[in-house]
């Protein structure tokens, strides 16, 4: 197996005086989805959000391409790591158009991915349906040429046929060799393009293991660790 692309290493991150992370090892390697899954509450987006260097870690550390990496999200970011939080990170009142410009990458290849965007080249992006907001979200993103990708509840809010779309081209990446951790709700979606799964609850890793197999025990899963922890209230935040 390749070396991980992006790992936490006994990882704790947090908001004011508490501890939402603790202790935490998870890895992503080239060309692999890797599905990170729990309720709201369990530290999913916290994970993210220390990985991408938007929250500083409290104890361990993030090494990306086997180097402790202590940068921000904008020195990752130009490093190769793609980010997609869990709100939809458009420019709302500019078009489609220049919300691709502004991401420096082409619009050809973000409708290769995506070509119901084309014939919306000229509306806001504000104007777009939810579903049509995370297809160019997503695209910029993978047509950044990412060498690590972490999204952030990606189906969202959206319907299940916009959901097959968006996953379509997450897994198409991990084929071509992008390291992708997807923090997910819906077990079975994220357990069908995944190679890998870790589960979460209360900041600490549950449960490991191939998707395949966890796929087949989805429904305890579910049962015993994702059935609705109440978020974590800091400092008026919930922390999911």
């Amino acid at each position: 197996m390749s070396d991980p692309i992006i790992e936490a290493r006994q990882l704790t991150l947090g908001y004011g005086a508490a501890d939402v992370v603790a202790d935490l090892n998870v890895e992503v390697r080239q060309g692999e989805v890797v599905a990170l899954l729990g309720a709201n509450g369990a530290g999913k987006s916290t994970t993210l959000m220390g990985l991408a260097g938007v929250l500083r870690a409290r104890g361990g550390e993030v090494r990306i391409k086997g180097d402790k990496d202590r940068s921000p999200l904008h020195r990752r970011a130009r490093a190769g790591l793609g980010f997609v939080p869990e709100t939809r990170s458009v420019f709302m009142n500019m078009s489609v158009h220049d919300n691709i410009r502004v991401a420096g990458v082409k619009s050809a290849r973000v409708f290769a991915l995506f070509p119901e965007l084309e014939a919306r080249t000229r509306v806001k992006a504000g104007a777009l349906s939810g579903g049509e907001q995370q297809m160019l979200v997503l695209a910029r993103a993978l047509c950044r040429a990412p060498t690590a990708l972490l999204l952030d509840e990606l189906s969202l809010g959206l319907a299940p046929m916009v959901v097959d779309r968006l996953f379509e081209a997450v897994r198409d990446a991990a084929n071509a060799g992008v390291g992708v951790l997807l923090v997910e709700q819906q077990t079975h979606r994220a357990l069908s393009i995944a190679d890998r799964a870790y589960v979460m609850r209360r900041g600490s890793i549950v449960m490991s293991g191939e998707a395949s197999e966890l796929k087949c025990r989805a429904g305890d899963i579910e049962a015993a660790y994702l059935g609705g922890i109440a978020p974590l209230e800091i400092d008026g935040l919930g922390v999911g």
